[in-house]
């Protein structure tokens, strides 16, 4: 794990860490609440961090009120969270950077682009969004109703790492990434300050900024994830000059999670220029695009096996086994069973050459 280290913001102390031997400088900035040190046990999310920075050297950090930085007494805005920014980026060393943020972490790299634009060399979205409650001329943000109904749950997310877990199918039915998960909220945060974090966040509307983006920008989001809706994302990309927007494959809010390569080679191709190196053998459609683990699973649904007996046999969930076959079936054009089965031999893929 790299070596957690200080900068100052004011009077307040921001927690961050600098690693990777890339050419270019990255500063991470997470969704509203973080643990540095903590991500480092989470494998899928070190996992990606480490990947961050075989391209880049990554400056990741703990806005204040959360994690290892200091606490305050009430939740920090924008422009107090921008200097978090500002103050990690002098103590690292790094006079210009590019900006990768996570939800709402994407409306700060945004409002720092603006505001700061010779210190911003690019900049990454993942999961964004330009205004995080519904409006009559913004129908993609959240309901006020359901905006109480997650800070209701949010207690319970405390408690047991539960909370949230309908953004992220893929481990919904994991029980050691969500106890993982409990312990990281717990030590990210209080619940109270969690609680006021998402809600300064829904208060967020920064679409009188997008015009005034003058740096190359990426969009990224997954099609079908349940927190943020797509058309978020969309409207970024749509209202930032300039901008491009890559829908990914997948479920799951946070990157990290599902098939967090493919994020990883549009973040790797955009920053860099050149193609991702670890997709240069790999087709993105087809039966050659096929994981192992989605062969595996492929192999036993041909076979006529269910998904609670593909779960059983791999020691894994059923909501990952129909997350992996959901993927499977993107990859390879297919849209049930019945016709997986069909064309199994067409593809290479009859159970007897698996």
């Amino acid at each position: 794990m790299p070596t957690t280290e200080y900068a100052k913001s004011g009077e307040v102390n921001i927690a961050y860490q600098a690693f990777g031997e890339g050419p270019l400088d990255l500063v991470f900035v997470p969704g509203f609440i973080s643990h540095l040190e903590l991500a480092w046990e989470e494998p899928y999310l070190a996992r990606f961090l480490r990947r961050l920075a075989t391209f880049t050297r990554v400056i990741f950090f703990d806005k204040r009120a959360t994690g290892l930085s200091d606490p305050v007494s009430q939740p920090p805005g924008l422009e107090e969270r921008m200097d978090d920014i500002r103050a990690v980026m002098h103590a690292a060393g790094s006079d210009r950077a590019s900006l990768f943020g996570v939800s709402d972490g994407g409306c700060l790299c945004i409002a720092f682009a603006v505001a700061y634009p010779k210190r911003a060399a690019s900049l990454v979205t993942y999961g964004s969004f330009a205004r995080r409650l519904r409006s009559v001329d913004y129908p993609w943000g959240w309901s006020a109703q359901h905006l109480e109904e997650v800070l209701r749950g949010m207690d319970q997310g405390w408690a047991t790492g539960e909370w949230w877990a309908a953004a992220n199918p893929s481990v919904a039915d994991d029980e050691r990434h969500q106890a993982w998960w409990a312990r990281y909220l717990r030590a990210a945060a209080s619940p109270a300050m969690g609680r006021g974090a998402l809600g300064l966040n829904a208060e967020l509307d920064i679409r009188h900024l997008l015009s005034r983006v003058d740096v190359p920008t990426l969009v990224l989001h997954r099609t079908d994830e349940r927190w943020v809706d797509v058309g978020n994302s969309r409207y970024l990309a749509e209202h930032i000059a300039g901008a491009r927007l890559v829908e990914a494959s997948g479920v799951d809010h946070r990157p990290w999670l599902g098939d967090a390569e493919e994020i990883l080679d549009a973040i790797e191709t955009f920053l860099t220029g050149t193609p991702a190196r670890r997709r240069t053998t790999r087709n993105a459609t087809g039966a050659d695009a096929l994981t192992r683990r989605e062969r595996e699973i492929v192999a036993l649904t041909v076979a006529g096996e269910t998904a609670p007996a593909i779960a059983k046999a791999l020691f894994i969930s059923e909501r990952t086994v129909e997350s992996h076959l959901a993927r499977s079936y993107a990859k390879l054009g297919v849209g049930s069973r019945v016709e997986l089965a069909r064309r199994a031999a067409e593809f290479g893929l009859a159970t007897d050459s698996l």
